[in-house]
């Protein structure tokens, strides 16, 4: 999207909250929030470009509350005023007409802040033109299969109080694996909004090295407990669990997080391990949904003791919480791990013998009252003897507790982190990720 383009959709967007205003009533309020985006896609399979094309998309969801009721509408928002309007003033008159029909919400949050924001980041991307020949140049002879997504990605909020944010931002991900003629893979994700080559071709070697060593034989290991170092991307998806029943103030309050325990104050983690929400990354939007701005940083585990829960005002005011600006579904944002003090050169030293694993999947809880995570392991995982890989490994399940891996259990950090991105497109492409460091951790439960 070209900065006149963008500049067109925020006039359009900011004409339709100001048309709002007019239009409802004195007893009705409203929020308008926006996903547009501007993106290139192109597919590879076995190094050749599978499907390719531009994709330019944008919704807006328009929320009418009156008398502690509310309903929402979605429909298209292209920036062509006329067209936009006649949608918004539609759904205006049959959400007006709705709200008689419905139960009233006690927890319904009305709009009563009064921030402004506008964040604009521009990156340096690939030319639509460029993709295809520098991506595959490094990896033609190669089975190498991805995903690039690239472009503007845009986020708006308005309401009835006059609050107005807005956030663009240029981003890329790259989502790819490198096969072996035996079915092994090596997985990598390259993201970022500056198209950085040196750091592109850099990844692509250390690929080349693992996919070497995919060559040798897999070695199929017993059930049992294994030191194990976990690359950043592993690190990534063990820490996205947490929001599925972890940060989340309500599920804390309706006994469904795994985290209980630590809420209560009946265990910890490792001081060494501390987490927190870093807007600062400017990765994502500090707005929420209720057009709330998150604080730049926000600690939730600090030398292994949590200290913050991820609260919205609805959870807030069911349960006579404060807000911190936590977004509808109380889930992680731009989370960040602190990082350690384990050297890159010290990883393998370090492990001596065990299992290096560079990559999940499959991923649940198994009992999430005590912390238990089960999933299995993919992609690039090695078996390791003395400080040396020996051999890929067959696929391993395990299952194991948060407060063992992140608690007594946790070795070390590493000194460096790695910024792992979110890479789905269901319904438009996803902001954000994770910031992690590696991990090495003891005695490590495999049961399958």
């Amino acid at each position: 999207m070209k900065i006149n383009e963008l500049s067109a959709l925020e006039v359009s967007f900011n004409q339709l909250i100001e048309n709002l205003l007019i239009k409802k009533t004195a007893n009705e309020q409203f929020t308008v929030k926006l996903t547009s985006e501007r993106s290139q896609f192109t597919r590879f399979n076995h190094a050749k470009v599978r499907q390719t094309g531009c994709v330019a998309d944008g919704s807006v969801e328009l929320t009418l509350m009156s008398e502690q009721r509310s309903s929402f509408r979605q429909f298209p928002f292209s920036g062509n005023w006329d067209l936009d309007w006649q949608l918004a003033y539609a759904a205006l008159l049959e959400l007006r007409e709705e709200l008689t029909l419905l139960p009233v919400d006690p927890y319904l949050v009305l709009p009563t802040e009064n921030n402004t924001s506008r964040e604009v980041h521009s990156g340096k991307l690939l030319a639509a033109e460029a993709v295809v020949p520098t991506i595959l140049e490094l990896v033609a002879e190669l089975d190498f299969t991805g995903l690039y997504a690239g472009g503007v990605v845009v986020k708006g909020y308005g309401d009835s109080n006059e609050q107005k944010h807005w956030f663009a931002g240029d981003s890329f991900t790259l989502d790819y694996s490198l096969f072996t003629n035996s079915g092994q893979a090596v997985k990598g994700t390259f993201a970022g909004n500056d198209w950085d080559e040196q750091a592109y071709i850099t990844q692509i070697n250390e690929a080349r090295k693992q996919l070497k060593l995919l060559e040798n034989s897999p070695k199929e290991l017993p059930r049992g407990q294994y030191k194990t170092y976990f690359a950043p991307a592993a690190v990534a998806d063990l820490l996205m669990m947490l929001s599925w029943g972890g940060v989340s103030e309500a599920d804390i309050q309706q006994g469904n997080s795994a985290l209980a325990s630590l809420a209560r104050q009946e265990k910890q983690l490792s001081p060494k391990f501390s987490l927190k929400e870093n807007f600062q990354l400017g990765k994502v939007p500090r707005f929420n949904e209720f057009g709330e701005m998150a604080a730049p940083e926000l600690l939730i585990i600090e030398k292994g003791i949590l200290v913050n829960s991820l609260v919205n005002s609805r959870t807030a005011k069911e349960y006579q919480k404060i807000s911190n600006g936590a977004n509808s579904s109380e889930t992680l944002r731009t989370p960040e791990v602190s990082p350690g003090n384990l050297g890159f050169a010290q990883i393998l030293p370090s492990l001596d013998t065990g299992l290096y694993v560079a990559n999940l999947h499959y991923l649940n809880w198994s009992d999430r009252p005590t912390g238990r995570i089960t999933g299995m392991t993919r992609y690039a995982c090695f078996w390791v003897e003395n400080g040396e890989i020996v051999a890929p490994i067959e696929n391993l399940r395990f299952d194991e507790s948060l407060y063992r891996f992140w608690g007594e259990n946790l070795v070390d950090l590493t000194n460096f982190q790695e910024f792992i991105p979110e890479v789905g497109t269901y319904d438009g492409r996803q902001l954000g990720g994770s910031l992690v460091p590696g991990m090495l951790v003891n005695d490590f439960t495999y049961t399958l």
